[in-house]
């Protein structure tokens, strides 16, 4: 009987704050030009998870500008929970400010723009390194040459992203560029030996970024006969796993800003293989229609 009342609270529960959430959203009103800023969102800006380099930037951010003194405040979530909570927000056209960077289907799905950033707090466009542990151009040199040789741009790269955020297996999405996009297998694999089984470990940080460009690496090096595994992790324990020898490469380095603390701590340990994309970059994004909102100041100011 106590388990039937117990089951019967929560459930009430669970309804209440269902209800309680959705009358809170519909009271939520379209962004006003005409009206502060700051209150229309509760000072709020959206962010990812806390380890993720943009974070720290965000954190100097409220102090540099300042925004923390102005009443701002840096909200954790996840990066599924962001661009969910952004597309509710487009989709309505209320105000929000979210961590942004670039590659990502965001900028290719959402009307976004990037926020000017006058104190270069955020730092100016960053590359995406491959990153290997030492030894393994001796090891196995196969490998090492296709992830030397692989590099694509921010549009391609987007266009992986597209398919897994439609749904699509991210292992399905990157066997359908590869297979649409020859000539750049040829490239990344000119001159390199068959696997004939050896086996590769890729870490990489579960962004979508990330996710595209590490099952992309993967099914080339198992077209080429390699015998590939994936590990998805925090950002501080990929940087580790390369630097100790427990896994072979990762494609997620963003430097020379977001990734710039593990790069000077790691740099000794790690084989700093070079850029696999150009023109990252990272900030603060809003939606095109909050139009009198273009720099970082302007939160504060408008």
């Amino acid at each position: 009987m106590r388990k039937k009342t117990r089951y019967v609270l929560a459930t009430l529960t669970m309804f209440l704050m269902a209800t309680v959430l959705t009358a809170c959203s519909s009271l939520t009103s379209p962004y006003n030009p005409h009206k502060k800023l700051g209150p229309q969102i509760n000072y709020t800006i959206t962010g990812i998870d806390a380890g993720a380099g943009i974070m720290a930037s965000t954190q100097n951010a409220l102090k540099e500008y300042p925004l923390a003194q102005n009443k701002w405040q840096l909200q954790t979530s996840s990066t599924a929970a962001m661009t969910s909570t952004l597309a509710k927000a487009i989709k309505y056209k209320q105000p929000i400010v979210v961590t942004g960077w670039q590659p990502h289907w965001m900028f290719k799905k959402f009307p976004l723009k990037f926020l000017k950033d006058p104190k270069n707090v955020y730092g100016s466009s960053e590359q995406i390194h491959t990153i290997a542990r030492k030894g393994l151009a001796k090891d196995n040199p196969g490998a090492y040459k296709i992830l030397k040789q692989f590099h694509w741009t921010p549009s391609e790269m987007s266009d992986v992203m597209l398919q897994t955020n439609a749904s699509v297996d991210p292992k399905v999405a990157a066997d359908n560029f590869i297979k649409k996009n020859p000539k750049l297998y040829q490239e990344w694999t000119k001159g390199a030996p068959r696997g004939n089984g050896k086996a590769v470990k890729l870490t990489y940080v579960a962004w979508d970024s990330e996710i595209a460009s590490t099952n992309v690496m993967a099914e080339v090096l198992n077209k080429m006969g390699y015998k590939t595994t994936i590990q998805a992790l925090e950002m501080q324990p990929m940087w580790a796993s390369i630097a100790t020898n427990a896994a072979d490469a990762s494609l997620s380095a963003w430097l020379p800003n977001t990734a710039g603390l593990y790069m000077k701590q790691y740099k000794d340990k790690i084989d700093d293989v070079g850029p696999n994309l150009n023109g990252a970059k990272v900030g603060l994004a809003v939606p095109k229609y909050m139009k009198n909102i273009n720099s970082i100041e302007d939160l504060i100011n408008k």
